[in-house]
């Protein structure tokens, strides 16, 4: 009863957090989109270095578990890869696989069907976690190589993601550009 109360109170707190997230993130949006451009234009050698640090410092203090905003409001691209992994996981034949979960989107990439993602639970813990796609691995790409080449999508993640917003303020304080 009292963890009961207490997830409540923490899924109404996150709640809270992510709308705000939501509005500053909208706020800031012009700003960063500036700031990316500029960076896209004259990037800095020690970009990578300087994210992958900024990276670390935030996960040092990100609990994902308390959000999973991305795995509840957007789908991961699902490679061919991706796909033969967890069907060989969930011991479904890769075309079953797709054919129950996935469909092809606007890019020509398989994405989820519905959301929240249907392997998510309701503790945030992901049923398929050690199988799941290298785009859930990897997210919020952050601290990847070549950061200069995905601004676009780190300034989408910046609405979804607590982290990936905190990593671009703190980017913007130590790049100025």
């Amino acid at each position: 009863m009292v963890r009961d109360m207490a997830e409540e109170y923490l899924s109404e707190e996150m709640t809270e957090r992510l709308r705000r997230l939501r509005q500053r993130a909208k706020g800031e949006r012009k700003e960063n989109k500036r700031y990316f451009a500029k960076l896209a234009r004259r990037t800095p050698k020690t970009l990578d270095a300087t994210v992958a640090s900024l990276h670390e410092e935030v996960f040092q203090d990100t609990d994902c578990l308390q959000c999973a905003n991305c795995c509840k409001t957007t789908s991961p691209i699902f490679r061919d890869k991706d796909i033969e992994r967890i069907a060989a996981h969930l011991k479904m034949r890769p075309g079953a696989f797709v054919e129950k979960y996935l469909h092809i989107d606007e890019d020509g990439d398989y994405v989820l069907n519905v959301q929240p993602c249907p392997f998510l639970s309701s503790d945030n813990y992901c049923s398929i976690y050690d199988h799941r796609p290298l785009a859930c691995r990897e997210y919020p790409h952050t601290d990847r190589k070549d950061f200069h080449k995905i601004l676009g999508l780190t300034l989408e993640n910046t609405m979804i993601c607590p982290a990936a917003f905190e990593v671009v303020k703190r980017l913007k304080m130590a790049l100025p550009v």
